[in-house]
């Protein structure tokens, strides 16, 4: 029986100091207590974990949560506890004793949530122990690890199709935070979801301010930025191990606290960066793509992409990192033409045929991106199947500044004319690269030995620069008039639409590449943002990180920024008062309410109030 929605919103009160649920997060909630399979796609700061950890504390038995990451699983146990739940995990990282205890407290039925990853669950013996413990449901989280279409396909995920025959009477939860049509539909085939309930929200994070400019000097665009934000925490993504540490020790050497991250440190080095990170030791980590997935971070402010992504859904996963709390963040994408050169080689060296034209396919969407002067949230959100409703989102560069256009029917004419007699004249198509070396008159051997010096277009683009003519290129596809041939060598052709306006040569605007960004910005929407006593913000975020030290866990596990910043506006001076400020559960106001109360009063001592629209 579903439990009753006024029990949902004792529990989300009780348990987790929250009045109202966010999107689709009830319904989910409800599904998976009727006993029905769900399938749910939550985007990052979404509020996943809720969806499964609620219902576990409304239904009697054991709910099983697969994670994939150890230090995932450790910060949500850290995080229930401190909610007063009882949840437990069991992984690598315990001694023998330890895994005996909390084996022994699994048997007793002492445990509301045991969080695990795929490899354990798939030991031998293991399903008889799940069968023993009164399992109420299977939580399987970034269930895209299950396709190979995702951004982080794990084989291991794979076998987890196996707990249905084990436990086949048990409800499965599949939660994601991005996944496009192809991978959602893998994850219902592979995980063997019965009929599932499927929720997908809003892929949009209107906290989130996407920006794109021209790489130029990185480390100094890095430091310049970062100084503006220099008390919050920040990833910074790079391609390379190389330039994680490169970038690491500019910033070091200019005063800031950072590190690098990257598959080639030892285990032990890794984990300490991570754990500085997680309890704000260190402010800023420059990785690559090894660090982040199941980052339970909420206060990290900013994401800098040194580098460009290999494909968009890799990189929302990663700006996703920012602004988990719900408060305003920051993503700033470096862009080079170099970067993409860089890209374009390391897939000449892929051997597998399939696998190499789907990452040429995404290189394709993300270079479209990152050029695009359109709408960044639109872009982003069209990718994944869902439209934006509004024509200017109001927290991304092409919307706060719009790139010039220009009259581009001359060039787009040479371009399109150029492809043309291309397939005129050899009855073959070719890509990019050889159209603008016929459009700026170079003398290779190709163009020799297929006569296409001896063309009415060879070198009649001089007036332009090869990366100029790229970027023509590049505009003219994204307006759908010229097509790009899967597979290897990505040959251009003309759509019915390129032809036409060949034909009928129609006026045509095209946007003008863009610009390092001027020193004067515009005012940024911040979304999500709570105005506050920001000297007490400051002197509460002391505290937290005192109690939190203390307690040997990141300060975010006692209060989040969203719960300190309320505090900091609405003043609560007793326990009492607290009810109301968000994130503030029973538990964690028995033991901490009257700790914040007195630093309030005591900051009101000497300080006056302020008022706060």
């Amino acid at each position: 029986m579903p439990a009753a929605a006024s029990t949902l919103d004792t529990l989300l009160k009780r348990t987790f100091g929250y009045a109202t649920f966010r999107p689709l997060q009830r319904e989910i909630c409800e599904a998976s207590l009727a006993g029905r399979d769900v399938f749910a796609l939550l985007p990052t700061g979404g509020g996943k974990s809720l969806c499964f950890q609620l219902p576990a504390l409304a239904r009697p038995g054991l709910t099983v949560v697969v994670s994939p990451l150890i230090a995932l699983m450790k910060d949500q146990v850290d995080a229930m506890q401190a909610s007063g739940v009882a949840a437990t995990f069991l992984n690598s990282t315990l001694d023998a004793d330890e895994s005996r205890a909390r084996l022994r407290g699994l048997h007793r039925g002492e445990f509301k949530l045991l969080y695990a990853a795929p490899e354990r669950l798939m030991l031998e013996g293991w399903d008889e122990n799940l069968k023993k413990w009164n399992v109420s449901c299977l939580a399987i989280d970034e269930a895209h690890c299950v396709s190979e279409w995702g951004h982080d396909f794990r084989p291991e995920y794979r076998q987890l199709a196996k707990l249905r025959t084990a436990l086949p009477g048990v409800p499965l939860m599949a939660l994601t935070a991005t996944a496009t049509s192809r991978v959602r539909a893998d994850i219902v085939t592979h995980l063997k979801l019965r009929e599932p309930d499927v929720f997908v929200a809003s892929f949009n994070r209107p906290n989130l301010t996407y920006r794109v400019i021209p790489k130029d000097q990185p480390s100094k665009q890095i430091v310049e930025f970062v100084r503006k934000r220099e008390n919050e925490s920040g990833i910074i993504y790079c391609a390379s191990r190389a330039a994680t540490e490169r970038v690491a020790e500019a910033l070091t050497g200019r005063g800031f606290s950072a590190r690098a991250y990257h598959a080639g440190l030892a285990g032990d080095e890794r984990a300490r960066t991570q754990e500085a990170f997680l309890r704000d030791d260190t402010r800023i980590i420059c990785a690559t793509i090894a660090f982040g997935m199941g980052i339970n971070k909420p206060n990290v402010r900013w994401i800098i992409h040194h580098d460009l992504p290999k494909n968009i859904e890799g990189y929302y996963q990663e700006t996703g990192r920012a602004g988990r709390d719900g408060l305003p963040g920051d993503c700033l994408l470096l862009f080079s033409a170099g970067d993409v050169a860089k890209q374009t080689h390391f897939l000449d060296e892929i051997t597998d045929e399939r696998e190499q034209q789907v990452a040429r396919a995404q290189l394709r969407q993300i270079v479209h991106y990152a050029e695009s002067a359109a709408c960044r949230r639109a872009e982003l959100l069209a990718y994944f199947g869902e439209k934006f409703p509004l024509d200017n989102c109001g927290a991304c560069d092409n919307c706060l500044e719009p790139r010039e256009t220009y009259d581009g029917t001359v060039v787009a004419q040479k371009f399109l004319s150029c492809i043309y007699r291309i397939g005129q004249n050899s009855r073959f198509s070719v890509g990019l690269n050889h159209i603008i070396e016929i459009l700026t008159g170079a003398d290779t051997d190709k163009i020799r030995r297929w006569g296409h010096d001896r063309l009415t277009t060879y070198g009649i683009g001089a007036e332009l620069t090869r990366p100029q003519w790229a970027a023509v290129g590049r505009e003219l596809m994204r307006l759908g008039c010229v097509t790009v041939a899967e597979g290897e060598f990505a040959t251009l052709g003309l759509t019915p639409d390129g032809l036409a306006l060949l034909k009928a040569r129609t006026p045509i605007t095209l946007t003008k590449p863009m610009a390092t960004p001027r020193a004067k910005r515009v005012a940024i929407r911040r979304e999500g943002d709570i105005a506050c006593d920001e000297i007490l913000f400051e002197r509460l975020r002391t505290l937290r990180r005192k109690l939190a030290d203390a307690r040997r866990v990141p300060a975010y596990i006692v209060f989040g920024d969203t719960t300190l910043r309320a505090m900091a506006r609405y003043y609560p001076e007793t326990a009492g008062q607290m009810d109301g400020i968000p994130g503030m559960g029973e538990k964690k106001r028995a033991e901490f309410g009257e700790t914040f109360a007195a630093e309030i009063a005591g900051y009101l001592a000497t300080n006056s109030r302020q008022a706060f629209e």
